[in-house]
C-alpha cells in the first residue's frame, strides 16, 4: 500500500487492503442508499459537539493519536472527539459496512485507501471537494499520491491520514560477506535479482530476498511498479479490462526468477511478520519495504543501507499506498465538527507529529519543513530516501473492482511463486477475472 498495514506491528501502518472485504459493501449496497443518519445530533446541553472517531490504530500509533485529540480539546472546547468504538484497520471495511446499513455509523473512520471507492459509494460518505478548495486544508501541497488516494470520480472523498512507500533495504554486512557492492539508484531489476541469487546461501539459512505468499495485497503492491515502469497500468483506458495483459508477464518474470533460484523467502502468513522477523535476524539480504520498518530494524541494531527500488527503465518509479480519514454525515452539526477537527489533524504541525511518532511519511512539503520531521529524518538512516521517492510514486486506482482485481492478481503471485503456473498463464488467469469484475457497473 496505504494505507495499509507497521510490520511486525499492525497491519493498518501499511496500508494494505484485505481484498475480500469490499464484496460486503457491494452486498450491502441496497441497505446502503436508504439508510438513516447516525443517532443523535452530537450536541449537548452546553452547546458541545461530540464526533465520534473509529482511528483503527493499536499500540504507539493510538497512544499518539489520543494525545493528538487531548491536544484538540484543548483549543477547541465546543467539540469532544469519542474514540470509544471501532476496530482495528484491518476489519474497518466490515465495520463501516454494517454501520451504515444499520445507520448508526461514526463521523470519522480510519479507511484504508483501497477501500475508499468502495465505501464513498454511500451518501452518507462526506464530500470535502468545496472544503479543501477553500479551508484551510493544504491540498495544494499535498504530496500527488496523497491527493490521488483521495480523489474519486474527481471528487475530495476523504482526507489522507497516513503517506508511505516502497524501497529496499539492504543488510550491509550480508553484502559484506558475499563481496557485493552495495546498489545504487538507478539500478534495475535484473542486477536485483542477481543480486538476490549471489546473497542466498541455502546452508545458512540465508535468503537474497523475500515476498508475501499469502496473495493478499500485500502480496500485490509490490508488483505494481514493475507494471507502471513497463507502460502498464492496473486497469486499461477503455475502463473495461486489465491494463497489464502484457506488462504484468514481464513483472511475474522477475518472480519466477527469484522462485526459481530460490533466493525468496516467501512469508505464508498475513501481516509479513515472518518475513521481516528473517530479515531482521541476519538471514536476508534485501528486503522490499516501507518507511514504518526502520525502528525495528534499528532497534535489531542492524548497519542498513536504503536505496529506491530497482527498475527495468533506470528511471525512479516506486508505490504509495495511503491511507485515508473518510467521514460520515451524522448531521450538520457533527459533519462541521468532523471537518475541523480532521484539518487540524493534517495541518503541518500536526502532520508531522503523527509522521515522527506513529511511523508515516510528510503528507505535504510544508510538513516535511517542520523541525521535528527534519531533525528525526537526520537520525535515522535511510529515511530521506523514502521521503524523496514519494515524488515518484503512483497509487493504486481508487475503483471500486480494485479488491477483485488485486485477489486474482494475488493469486496469480503466488502461483509463479510456488511454481504451479508460467507468468503468461497467471496473467491469463488473472485477466478473466478481473475483466469479469471491471464489467460489473459502477
Amino acid at each position: 500500500m496505504t494505507a495499509e498495514p507497521r510490520a511486525p506491528g499492525p497491519p493498518s501502518r501499511r496500508g494494505v487492503l484485505r481484498a475480500g472485504g469490499a464484496g460486503a459493501l457491494a452486498a450491502a449496497g441496497g441497505a446502503l442508499t436508504g439508510c438513516a443518519a447516525g443517532v443523535g445530533d452530537g450536541v449537548g446541553a452546553d452547546g458541545r459537539v461530540t464526533i465520534q472517531m473509529w482511528h483503527g490504530q493499536t499500540d504507539l500509533a493510538a497512544k499518539v493519536i489520543k494525545s493528538l485529540v487531548a491536544e484538540f480539546e484543548r483549543s477547541h472546547p465546543d467539540i469532544r472527539v469519542d474514540l470509544g468504538g471501532g476496530v482495528l484497520a484491518d476489519a474497518m471495511l466490515q465495520k463501516v459496512t454494517a454501520a451504515l446499513a444499520a445507520g448508526s455509523y461514526p463521523d470519522i473512520a480510519y479507511v484504508f485507501g483501497s477501500d475508499l471507492a468502495s465505501v464513498a459509494r454511500s451518501p452518507q460518505v462526506v464530500d470535502l471537494t468545496a472544503h479543501v478548495q477553500r479551508g484551510p486544508t493544504p491540498w495544494k501541497n499535498y504530496w500527488a499520491p496523497a491527493r490521488d488516494a483521495v480523489t474519486v470520480n474527481g471528487r475530495v472523498r476523504a482526507l489522507p491520514a497516513l503517506l508511505d512507500c516502497l524501497a529496499v533495504v539492504c543488510n550491509k554486512k550480508l553484502f559484506a560477506e558475499a563481496g557485493l557492492d552495495l546498489p545504487a539508484a538507478g539500478w534495475t531489476w535484473r542486477e536485483f535479482t542477481d543480486t538476490a541469487r549471489r546473497l542466498t546461501d541455502a546452508g545458512k539459512g540465508r535468503f537474497g530476498t523475500g515476498w508475501p505468499g499469502t496473495g493478499d495485497e500485500d502480496t500485490v503492491w509490490r508488483l505494481w511498479p514493475l507494471v507502471w515502469d513497463l507502460g502498464g497500468d492496473v486497469i486499461a483506458d477503455d475502463g473495461k479490462s486489465i491494463g497489464f495483459a502484457t506488462e504484468g508477464v514481464r513483472a511475474l518474470e522477475v518472480v519466477r526468477d527469484l522462485a526459481r533460484d530460490r533466493s525468496v523467502y516467501l512469508d505464508p502468513k498475513p501481516g509479513s511478520e515472518q518475513m521481516y522477523q528473517v530479515f531482521v535476524s541476519g538471514r536476508m539480504g534485501m528486503v522490499l519495504t516501507a518507511p514504518w520498518q526502520l525502528p525495528d530494524i534499528l532497534q535489531a541494531g542492524m548497519d542498513y543501507h536504503v536505496v529506491p527500488l530497482p527498475s527495468f527503465s533506470r528511471r525512479p518509479m516506486t508505490i504509495s499506498g495511503p491511507d485515508t480519514w473518510t467521514l460520515f454525515d451524522n448531521g450538520e452539526a457533527r459533519t462541521q465538527a468532523a471537518r475541523t477537527f480532521v484539518t487540524w489533524l493534517t495541518q503541518p504541525a500536526q502532520d508531522s507529529r503523527w509522521d515522527v511518532e506513529a511511523g508515516s511519511l510528510p503528507l505535504s512539503r510544508r510538513s516535511e519543513d517542520r523541525p521535528a520531521w527534519r531533525a528525526h529524518a537526520t537520525r535515522t538512516p535511510g529515511l530521506a530516501v523514502f521521503t524523496e521517492a514519494v515524488s515518484s510514486a503512483r497509487v493504486r486506482p481508487v475503483h471500486p473492482a480494485y479488491p477483485r482485481v488485486s485477489r486474482a492478481l494475488g493469486q496469480a503471485v503466488v502461483s509463479v511463486l510456488l511454481g504451479r503456473s508460467s507468468p503468461a498463464d497467471a496473467v491469463r488467469a488473472c485477466a478473466d477475472e478481473s475483466n469479469a469484475a471491471l464489467l460489473i457497473p459502477r
